[in-house]
């Protein structure tokens, strides 16, 4: 199916826009409390007097419920519908969240977050699922933006909330927090959200006990070896060998008989034969690998700025809060962009943009301007934005319905093993150099930032296995990029109601031919006579994809080739 350019395919539908925000507003709990916990570690051994290993089970097993819980959304899904399914593990969470606030002590409050774990794992891919099937293939790289939203603004506000909280409050409000975003999310979706129970005549699925059985404790067994990677300072310990050897055996395992399950036209808990499929194989690929170069680094960053620079954890937070601002500005070009050329070029400069800006803290010392890292932070959140979005969107690259549930699980998987492998490496590095180095921290930071930006850098060569983009792609990357911010300008001009801005969009064959591109500037004419706007032959030179030798013709008249665009399901080159 050739992919088609015009005012449909370049905006998001606003049903899905609408589902969107639904799922949004109660997807924030979780990603609230995720990051507001990680700064509270410490006060909560001291709260509850327990030991720094004891505590760190608060986190431990909050993430082994969120990985066990998981695989069970694609069945969950199929037995009981996207709506009663999302309302019930929001419920899950919120009633979690309640009994982690009135713990007693630090064993009950491990419970409660275990309760947090299996509700927050079923709602991680099932936002992705939901969002992705309403939208039908169409605009992925904007759609994306939508779903990435609460991953970028809970690095921003979660650390601050949790700073303020533990300065001037009980811990128990950390999880009080949870509670309107609960509730208003279940309001919402009752109301909002369409019925989607599956009729009277359905099948019922049922569930892949023996899949459930090997993936399960599989991945659970591999969280709880890297989690004791970090804490033990290296990975040559029974408590990590054995967890890890058993854990990637139960998967390899899983693997074996879901495609054998497959082939007997089964319904295995997890479809790994998506990953058979170019896009999803490389966004897995890559999405593991980013757990180095993003949440290594991650790790590292607030941990420099207390232990280096000596602040409290609420200013280490607000220190961090450029990096969250740049992810959020540059969410929507690196939408727009994807859409246009495709994700290879798009993450390949995001992982550069990463590594460029992770080696001024490899050269910081305890003396750095905290302004000039503040800059470096900034640029650093625009290269996150630009790998995230565009890694995202190519892993639900003419997939249907069905098989966007499992790739959702599967990337998620992904992310979450490659995410603690790298905090466990990076932890492991940084234990390792202040041990050798008899506790010089400045010294041991700058060598961890080294390997997060040698990371970053290998990042960069696995990018070029994502489908999009071509020779003609990079000659034209500089012309698309001045196309999206101008497209950018004008939708900030047309929500701001100015008539004037409108009368001063871009006039043909001046700025690049905007007005080539109707769903760049907002420029609606071409829907009300039913035919898309002109492309002047002047918009581009001779030679640069889009040009028609021929004549000016109508854009959506035309051949793919001739448009400058890859044929493909959705508007990403699937090449």
């Amino acid at each position: 199916m050739a992919a088609r350019s015009g005012p449909d395919q370049d905006r998001i539908d606003p049903e899905v826009l609408k589902r969107a925000l639904i799922l949004i507003v109660g997807f924030l709990a979780v990603i609230f409390d995720t990051t507001i916990v990680s700064v509270a570690l410490h006060t909560l051994a001291t709260q509850l007097h327990a030991s720094v290993p004891t505590i760190q089970w608060v986190t431990t097993g909050y993430l082994l419920a969120l990985g066990i819980a998981v695989p069970l959304s694609t069945w969950g899904l199929r037995r009981f519908g996207g709506k009663r399914l999302w309302m019930a593990a929001l419920t899950v969470f919120l009633i979690g969240s309640i009994g982690s606030s009135l713990a007693w002590n630090v064993g009950s409050l491990i419970a409660w977050r275990v309760v947090q774990g299996a509700g927050g794992g079923i709602m991680f891919p099932l936002l992705t699922t939901l969002i992705m099937q309403a939208a039908g293939g169409k605009a992925l790289g904007r759609t994306v933006t939508i779903v990435a939203l609460p991953a970028l603004l809970g690095p921003i506000l979660g650390p601050l909330i949790g700073g303020a909280i533990l300065t001037h409050l009980s811990w128990r409000f950390m999880f009080w927090v949870n509670v309107p975003f609960c509730a208003a999310g279940l309001i919402l979706a009752a109301r909002f959200m369409p019925a989607d129970k599956p009729g009277p005549g359905t099948p019922r699925p049922r569930l892949d006990l023996p899949g459930l059985a090997l993936l399960a404790p599989g991945v659970a067994a591999v969280i709880i070896g890297l989690s004791n990677a970090g804490s033990a300072a290296g990975f040559a310990h029974p408590d990590v060998i054995v967890p890890l050897v058993s854990g990637v055996a139960l998967i390899a395992a899983f693997t074996a008989y879901a495609l054998r399950l497959a082939r007997r036209h089964g319904q295995p808990l997890v479809d790994i034969s998506v990953l058979s499929r170019r896009p999803v194989a490389s966004a897995s690929a890559v999405l593991f690998f980013s757990g180095f170069s993003l949440y290594g680094a991650m790790l590292l960053l607030p941990l420099y700025y207390q232990e280096v620079r000596g602040v409290s954890p609420l200013m280490a937070g607000i220190l961090l809060v450029p990096q969250g601002v740049g992810t959020v500005l540059s969410r929507g070009p690196a939408g727009r962009l994807t859409d246009k050329i495709g994700a290879r070029p798009i993450a390949i400069a995001g992982f550069l943009i990463v590594a460029a800006s992770t080696i001024p803290f490899a050269l910081a010392g305890p003396r750095t301007s905290a302004w000039l890292l503040a800059l470096w932070l900034l640029i650093r959140g625009l290269g996150l934005g630009a790998v995230t979005i565009p890694v995202m969107a190519v892993a639900f690259l003419g997939l249907d319905k069905q098989q966007i549930a499992h790739s959702s699980v599967v990337t998620r998987i992904a992310q979450q093993i490659g995410g603690s492998f790298g905090t466990a490496v990076l932890a492991v590095i940084l234990s390792a150099v202040v041990t050798g180095r008899h506790g010089d921290l400045a010294t041991a930071f700058d060598i961890a930032f080294w390997w997060a930006t040698g990371f970053s850098a290998v990042a960069v060569l696995l990018s070029f296995w994502l489908p999009g983009g071509s020779h003609r792609t990079w000659r034209f990357l500089p012309h698309s990029v001045h196309l999206a911010v101008l497209g950018w300008r004008g939708d900030i001009r047309r929500r701001r109601g100015s008539a004037r801005g409108r009368r001063r969009a871009v006039p043909a064959g001046r700025r690049g031919g905007v007005s080539a591109l109707p769903g760049l500037r907002g420029d609606r004419r071409g829907e009300r006579i039913g035919r898309a706007a002109p492309r002047p032959r002047s918009a581009l030179r001779p030679g640069d994809p889009g040009r028609d030798a021929a004549g000016s013709g109508w854009l959506r008249d035309r051949p793919p080739a001739a448009q400058g665009r890859e044929p493909g399901p959705g508007n990403l080159p699937d090449r």
